[in-house]
């Protein structure tokens, strides 16, 4: 039900939510690879060892659409969103490698009225994912259009 989800209303500045935890298995690392990166480090354990990654390490795009899976399962599918107009950025800080766990926070740093379109907001996100030992593996900013909750039910 349209009532149940969250709206541009429900998305104030520093509400936080967070993402995971999520195991990356080498299994995954490697088919994802053979499909969409296939590097030898994302390959191989002994040429990711080989590699200034230290081991069998997921390709960036891979842990970009792990981080992508942890906001849909945290907040995306629970609100009344209508899509991203893109990413202002994203850094792959440190390497993903088989067996780490991720997890991490994503935090509305701005929101805002669309004036062309004034039954969205645009809500912007600050994420961060660490693996098991803290370190910060990825770092992203991207804006979403969610749509106003008064203006949901001034339609309806």
């Amino acid at each position: 039900m349209q009532e149940d989800k969250l709206h541009y209303e429900d998305f104030t500045l520093g509400r936080s939510f967070a993402l995971g935890p999520r195991l990356v298995t080498a299994e995954e690392i490697v088919e994802f690879a053979g499909e969409f990166d296939p590097q030898p480090m994302h390959l191989s354990e002994e040429a990711g060892k080989a590699s200034i990654l230290g081991g069998l390490s997921a390709s960036g795009w891979h842990t970009s659409s792990l981080f992508m899976r942890l906001m849909i399962d945290a907040y995306v599918l629970k609100a009344a969103s209508e899509g991203a107009p893109g990413i202002e950025f994203m850094q792959w800080r440190k390497p993903v490698l088989a067996g780490d766990t991720l997890s991490g926070r994503s935090v509305v740093e701005e929101a805002r009225l669309m004036r062309s379109r004034p039954h969205l907001g645009i809500v912007t996100f600050g994420h961060e994912l660490q693996n098991q030992r803290g370190e910060t593996v990825l770092k992203a900013r991207n804006a979403v259009m969610v749509r106003r909750r008064e203006m949901t039910e001034i339609s309806a």
